[in-house]
């Protein structure tokens, strides 16, 4: 996903992550929790699967790690937020 098919719920997710509001919890498709309240499957889905958010480090399905961005997403984050001002 190229940062112009981005939505706010997109980029709120992003911002939540930088700020070390994200936790991940790890599968198949990793679910995001942001302040302890599940996430947008399908967007997180978007995140993950274009490298822009990971675990902070890795470990067994089913485990909860931090979420971090990855430089692609640091990136998107910083387009993001010069576009929208």
């Amino acid at each position: 996903m190229i940062a112009t098919n981005f939505t706010s719920r997109h980029r709120a997710m992003l911002r939540a992550i930088a700020d070390g509001r994200g936790r991940l919890l790890t599968g198949r498709h990793p679910t995001l929790s942001v302040d302890g309240r599940w996430c947008d499957f399908t967007a997180t889905n978007d995140l993950v699967d274009g490298d822009l958010v990971r675990p902070a480090w890795p470990g067994p399905t089913g485990s909860i790690a931090p979420a971090v961005l990855t430089q692609s997403g640091t990136a998107a984050l910083a387009a993001l937020s010069a576009a929208t001002g």
